[in-house]
């Protein structure tokens, strides 16, 4: 009977320490996410394209209608159990050049930014709805019978 007590306790525990970590939050990080020391080590009228890829690393995009503007952008989320995951840091820091392809400045994009939420709208296409019976009925009778060929005769 002791032993079975034993074995009982042991299940309780190693099963309480299974749930515990289930609910340990996951956490990622998505894009470039900058550190301070790497930021001031470019320096402004000094270091080219190449010195800024060599120092920051590819950016994670560039302007659509400027390439002397690039964008690193780096976002930390964490999710707790089966909750939506929630953005715990975010930085967006942009590098402009001049011309001759030189830093103009580096510099960290406002935090206090509009947040536009995705729109859960569709937009109607043209054509017939179908269900899928009709999708799966509908080519019932459709198909050709095979011509004969010369080489089956």
């Amino acid at each position: 009977m002791k032993k079975s007590v034993k074995v009982a306790f042991l299940a309780l525990g190693a099963s309480s320490i299974l749930l515990v970590s289930a609910c340990a939050p996951v956490k990622k990080t998505r894009g470039n996410m900058l550190k301070d020391y790497q930021v001031v080590q470019v320096e402004e009228g000094i270091d080219t394209r190449s010195d800024v890829i060599r120092k920051l690393g590819s950016p994670t995009t560039v302007a659509p209608f400027d390439e002397n503007v690039w964008f690193y952008i780096g976002q930390k989320t964490e999710k707790k159990g089966i909750f939506a995951p929630e953005v715990v840091d975010e930085r967006i820091t942009l590098v402009q050049f001049d011309e001759m392809g030189a830093v103009r400045t580096v510099m960290d994009v406002d935090q206090d930014r509009m947040d536009i939420p995705l729109s859960g709208d569709k937009t109607p296409t043209g054509g017939l709805d179908v269900t899928v019976l009709q999708q799966l009925l509908g080519n019932l009778g459709k198909f050709n019978a095979p011509e004969a060929s010369a080489t089956d005769l």
